[in-house]
């Protein structure tokens, strides 16, 4: 009888283990699957805004660029009129993105996106610093770093690209959001309707050819 006893312990807890498991399991993949839609969420919306194609966009992502490096990539393919894949292989050969810009003869003016009010705190805070405390003719000069620039590019992206305020963007960032979520939060605020922030108008760059 002490065996009986003995096997059906054995036996409930391996059952337990096993189900233990499989939830593990499920959750890790319900969870990469949330990840994964608003992962694809962010790129259809980085492709509407830049007008380019899916195909380049995941180009960028399998040479190894974090999402929210994207953006970066093709706004300053936009801005020096040369193929994306020239800023990524200068990307991964180790330059910052203000070296990157430099050598296109871009200054960090173009990185500056209008906001309402004062803007304090991390992560804009710093930025921000610098074009306040700066007249705008040597804004070319500022010497950003490379958390600054995909902070405002994104910014920058989300704000025109769904017409949102771009001081409701720096709280969702400064809550320690990340775009990709953002992005997703944005776009269902949008497909809730007008109830939410009063937009602003959308100002989306041409993307010249090169």
């Amino acid at each position: 009888m002490r065996k009986v006893w003995l096997y059906l312990l054995i036996f409930s807890t391996v059952l337990f283990y096993f189900e233990d498991c499989s939830t593990a399991i499920a959750g890790r993949k319900k969870a990469a699957s949330i990840s994964e839609r608003g992962a694809s969420g962010f790129y259809l919306a980085v492709g509407e805004y830049f007008k380019v194609p899916q195909k380049e966009i995941l180009g960028i992502k399998k040479r190894k660029v974090k999402d929210e490096e994207i953006p970066v990539v093709l706004f300053i393919s936009m801005r020096a009129g040369v193929p994306s894949s020239s800023v990524v292989e200068l990307r991964l050969g180790g330059m910052s993105w203000l070296e990157i810009c430099r050598g296109f003869k871009l200054g960090a003016d173009i990185f500056h996106v209008e906001v309402k009010g004062e803007v304090k705190g991390p992560p804009y805070g710093h930025a921000y610093g610098f074009y306040r405390n700066k007249p705008r003719n040597v804004w070319k000069r500022i010497a950003l770093g490379d958390a600054d620039i995909v902070n405002l590019v994104n910014l920058r992206f989300v704000s025109e690209h769904y017409g949102y305020p771009p001081g409701e963007v720096i709280k969702m960032r400064s809550a320690g959001k990340g775009f990709v979520a953002i992005t997703a939060e944005v776009e269902n605020s949008r497909k809730k309707g007008p109830s939410g922030p009063k937009a602003v108008d959308k100002k989306a760059g041409k993307r010249k050819n090169g």
